[in-house]
């Protein structure tokens, strides 16, 4: 009789761990989902809040008629004068301002600008070749 009694405690005991057990996970794939939506949300709210380009324009203190060289001297002034004086946090701000121009523009400013150089230098030897052959 003992041992019948025993025997059903434990039937019972294990069907009441098992049931919970199950509750549990079920609880934790609820929240699990809800969590994910929540993080979903936290990254679109991020991409929400991207830098204007009056905001990177008062950054890097330019005005929107300023050449991709003049933008870019300012730009490598600030970052180097941050690097060594500033702090991390100013120096990626002058660089998520660069970004975001880039961005606007549709342009890298450090190739646009070493593109600019070239044609320049190939108008001046073009120059300077037609000016020679004027010469003889």
């Amino acid at each position: 009789m003992a041992g019948r009694l025993i025997a059903n405690l434990i039937i019972a005991g294990g069907g009441i761990l098992v049931r919970a057990a199950a509750q549990a996970y079920r609880q934790a794939l609820v929240n699990a989902q809800r969590q994910g939506v929540t993080q979903e949300s936290l990254k679109a709210a991020t991409r929400a809040r991207q830098m204007t380009v009056e905001e990177a324009e008062k950054i890097l203190g330019i005005e929107r008629n300023m050449s991709y060289e003049e933008v870019l001297r300012k730009y490598n002034h600030l970052f180097e004068r941050n690097e060594k004086d500033g702090t991390f946090y100013l120096q990626s701000k002058v660089y998520r301002a660069r970004e975001r121009l880039e961005q606007e523009w549709g342009v890298n400013l450090e190739e646009a600008t070493g593109q600019k150089q070239q044609q320049a230098a190939a108008e001046a030897q073009q120059h300077s070749r037609t000016s020679q052959g004027q010469d003889q």
